[in-house]
């Protein structure tokens, strides 16, 4: 507890966060949480994408990201491109402002550093230098915890990212190739420590998978194009893709599978669509999740997943079902590998249906034994992460080090 004569510690947050993606907020969540248990009298605001959706989930104060409400709308005629240049002016001063106010900003998790999916050096990894600088300049603590990272090809883009890490005061990264990735981009990674991703912090509810077959299936879909790299066969790969998965799920139906649809952003949404108009069965449903807990208690429920997402699979994992992924970037072959489940990927830009359901039917063979690796590596990803926010608070709240270590992991 903070005493009368001290001043709380001010924390800002700071992401694409209440935007649509789940596994952004869920991020945002397991930090939360750790701030609430071991930092309570910290004053806690955002800086996000999405604001108004930030204060009403999380109850905390938030600001816009971007100056310009359309940043990431294509900008065509001559007042819209005037109006994101200004913009870009702006938020130099509107970040500087913000950061200017907190003793430590911490970006919780997500994948910040790479550019996996479509991303232009002016969005984002133009807003994470902005903070980083910022940081620097002004003396307040930046913190990427848990972040993902991957080697950039775009020049513009690696550099916005190299010198980000490079101006934060600490940085820790979800898995030993995002590490990698960094030091191969020219940043000294010889302090920095790698740990679980933020989202297996949050708590998992019991499996609740109904006994005797067939059992239902959950298919967390995604709406793919590809990444950075990919633009030129962007709907290529997506219709490979879509009708990969569509093939696939009009197999589990034919073997009187219940198929349950989930997403984990927005975007993806259209997907559900596609594949219910192609398979016409009620044994083909769609929810609705808000949150990483809604994903996870709809895996609770599941015989097995097959997923695309990368925090559709932590879900998963952290429930201790079964899964197969669908990996568009080594960070899913990865966390799989991590989580002693390698032997299930299945590349999402080239969708072998036939290869696919063989896969998923050796995963269900192994089901049991599988669910029991999968518990033995939960609870050390639990100890890991609980490593985490010990070392965060020594690094970033220096007076409060001496406070307990931070419960473990759900």
């Amino acid at each position: 507890m903070t005493s009368a004569d001290e001043t709380p510690v001010r924390v800002g947050v700071f992401g694409l966060l209440g935007s649509g993606n789940l596994g952004n907020d869920g991020s945002l969540e397991a930090v939360l949480g750790y701030l609430r248990a071991e930092h309570p009298d910290a004053h806690v605001d955002a800086l996000c994408g999405g604001p108004e959706a930030v204060t009403a989930k999380f109850g905390i104060p938030a600001t816009r990201l971007h100056w310009n409400r359309a940043e990431y709308r294509t900008a065509s005629r001559a007042s819209a491109i005037a109006s994101k240049g200004l913009g870009k002016l702006l938020d130099v001063f509107r970040t500087a402002a913000w950061v200017r106010r907190h003793d430590v900003v911490i970006v919780p998790g997500m994948g910040v550093l790479e550019a996996t999916l479509p991303l232009r050096p002016w969005g984002f990894p133009y807003s994470l230098l902005l903070l980083c600088a910022s940081g620097r300049l002004l003396g307040t603590r930046v913190a990427l915890v848990s972040v993902g990272a991957a080697e950039i090809k775009s020049r513009p883009t690696r550099a916005l990212v190299r010198w980000s890490a490079r101006l934060a005061a600490y940085r820790s990264y979800r898995d030993e190739q995002s590490r990698d990735a960094m030091r191969a981009m020219g940043v000294d990674t010889s302090r920095d420590e790698v740990y679980p991703d933020l989202a297996f912090f949050l708590p998992a509810p019991p499996s609740s998978a109904p006994a005797g077959t067939p059992g239902p299936v959950c298919l967390g879909v995604m709406d793919f194009h590809g990444g950075n790299d990919d633009r030129d066969r962007a709907e290529e790969i997506y219709r490979r893709y879509l009708d990969g998965t569509i093939t696939f799920v009009r197999a589990l139906v034919a073997e009187g599978r219940p198929v349950r649809l989930l997403t984990g952003d927005q975007c993806d949404l259209s997907v559900v669509a596609a594949i219910l108009d192609a398979v016409d069965s009620p044994l083909v449903t769609a929810a609705e999740p808000a949150s990483l807990a809604d994903l996870m208690n709809e895996m609770a429920a599941a015989d097995t997943v097959v997923a695309v997402r990368y925090h559709n699979l932590i879900c998963a994992l952290k429930t201790g079902t079964p899964v197969l992924a669908l990996c568009y970037a080594t960070k899913s072959n990865a966390l799989m590998d991590r989580m002693g489940l390698g032997a299930y990927c299945h590349p999402a830009r080239e969708v072998d249906a036939d290869r696919l359901l063989e896969q998923f039917r050796d995963l269900e063979k192994h089901a049991v034994e599988l669910r029991q690796t999968l518990a033995e590596r939960n609870r050390v990803t639990g100890e890991q992460l609980t490593q985490q926010f010990t070392a965060l608070t020594t690094t970033l709240f220096p007076a409060n080090s001496h406070a307990h270590a931070p419960r473990k992991a759900p």
